[in-house]
C-alpha cells in the first residue's frame, strides 16, 4: 500500500514565511497608499481654503463703496475707507454690492474690516452699516499659517501708500478712495501670494 507524500514541517515553515514577507511587503504598500491618499486630501483641502480666502478679499476690494459711516457712538463718522494699524481693525471700508435676494429690509452696503490674530486673517463684518455698540461684528477666520501681510494703497497718481488715507486719519467724513490696493500674504506652505485689485469706485 502506498501512502501520499505531504509537506515536511520544514516546507511548511518556509510557506509560512514566504506569506508573512508577502503580507508585510502589501501592508506596508497599503499603508504608503493611505499616507499618500490623506497628504493629497490635506493638501487639496488647504489649496480650496487659500483660494476661497483670495476669492472673498478680492470680491470685497473690488466692489468697495464710498458710503461713510457712524461710529459705535454715533458721535462721529468713519471714513468710507480707511487703513491704520493704530485703530482696532486695520483695514476697514464700506462694500457694495451685498445681495438682497430675500427683500429684507436693509441696505446692499456692507461694512467690512481685516484683521491679522497672531497668524490668522480674520474678516469681519456688521450686519448693518451704521453699526451700534450693540452691534457686535461677525468674525470669520480666513486663512491660517500666515507668516507676514502687506496691504499698499495706490492713488490715482499711481503713488503707493501702507495707510489711507495718505499721512494720517484725515476728514472723517472722507469719501476718497484708492484707485487699487495691492494685498500680499506670506504663508508658511505655499510662500508669498497676492493680488492687484482695482476698487471699483
Amino acid at each position: 500500500m502506498r501512502y501520499g507524500r505531504g509537506f515536511t514541517l520544514i516546507e511548511l515553515l518556509v510557506a509560512m514565511a514566504i506569506v508573512a514577507v508577502i503580507g508585510v511587503i502589501a501592508l506596508t504598500g497599503i499603508n504608503t497608499a493611505i499616507e499618500q491618499q490623506t497628504i493629497a486630501s490635506e493638501r487639496a483641502e488647504r489649496w480650496r481654503e487659500v483660494q476661497l480666502a483670495m476669492r472673498i478679499i478680492v470680491n470685497d476690494l473690488s466692489q468697495v463703496h464710498p458710503r461713510v459711516t457712524r461710529d459705535e457712538t454715533g458721535a462721529s463718522f468713519m471714513p468710507a475707507f480707511v487703513a491704520d494699524p493704530t485703530r482696532q481693525f486695520g483695514l476697514e471700508f464700506s462694500r457694495g454690492g451685498w445681495s438682497n435676494p430675500a427683500a429684507f429690509p436693509r441696505g446692499t452696503v456692507l461694512r467690512v474690516a481685516y484683521d491679522i490674530e497672531e497668524d490668522i486673517l480674520v474678516r469681519f463684518h456688521w450686519p448693518v452699516t451704521d453699526r451700534t455698540l450693540a452691534t457686535p461684528p461677525v468674525r470669520t477666520e480666513l486663512l491660517t499659517g500666515i507668516s507676514q501681510m502687506e496691504v499698499q494703497f495706490i492713488n490715482d497718481a499711481g503713488e503707493s501708500s501702507p495707510d489711507w488715507p495718505p499721512g494720517g486719519f484725515g476728514d472723517p467724513r472722507s469719501i476718497d478712495v484708492p484707485r487699487a490696493v495691492r494685498f500680499l500674504v506670506e504663508l508658511d506652505d505655499y510662500g508669498q501670494l497676492w493680488r492687484l485689485i482695482e476698487v471699483s469706485s
